[in-house]
């Protein structure tokens, strides 16, 4: 009975190890029982780390991860959104931004945010509904993120953040050129169709 129990014992410890070798083999390793694929961290790159936005992913709306070198060689206008803020009314106007010069080489990408005001407390279905519905908004949305310094900030606002302003209020805009670098800050007075704003996004398209 004792040599039974014994070979019981051996076959769970080999069966055991085979299951981490195989899991090892497909990439998978296993942290605080949470199942992680190998290179996931990449997802979580620490933005204050890296030198361009393109070395990021980020999540969009709908969860899918995606890769911001999809925008190597374009120029991007980062902007944290929310649907019911005063400054709301400047989807239209990012929209009409990212009509214009979309051919150019051109996007808007939409993090929404609600650290201010709470002013975006909706689903990812709703804040998608609202943003089609109210403003026809077709520019990237991304997941919700924290764009403040500290404890759980958005390694895109961590990296956007690196030694300049950090969003005060929603709607602060951050002009990237076409290698990943900051350009420049603006803040959320700056609407869309600023002059100066666009003369920036033109002289970093060429």
């Amino acid at each position: 009975m004792r040599s039974a129990r014994l070979a019981t014992t051996l076959d769970h410890a080999l069966l055991a190890r085979l299951a981490l070798i195989l899991a090892l083999g497909a990439g998978w390793i296993f942290v605080s029982g949470e199942r992680l694929r190998a290179g996931d961290d990449d997802a979580k790159k620490d933005g204050a780390a890296v030198e361009s936005l393109h070395e990021l992913k980020a999540s969009a709306l709908d969860g899918k991860e995606l890769a911001l070198s999809d925008y190597k060689g374009k120029v991007t206008l980062v902007v944290n959104v929310a649907s019911e803020c005063g400054f709301t009314p400047q989807y239209a106007g990012l929209q009409k931004l990212h009509d214009e010069l979309s051919g150019k080489g051109f996007a808007v990408l939409g993090f929404p945010s609600n650290e201010f005001g709470g002013q975006e407390p909706g689903s990812p279905e709703q804040i998608r509904k609202f943003c089609e519905s109210k403003y026809s908004v077709t520019f990237p949305l991304f997941a919700k993120v924290v764009t403040k310094p500290g404890k759980g900030q958005s390694p895109v606002y961590a990296f956007l953040t690196k030694g300049r302003d950090a969003p005060s209020w929603n709607f602060c805009k951050y002009l990237v050129g076409k290698d990943g670098k900051v350009v420049k800050f603006y803040a959320s007075k700056v609407a869309p169709d600023d002059a100066e704003l666009r003369k920036a996004i033109e002289a970093a398209l060429k």
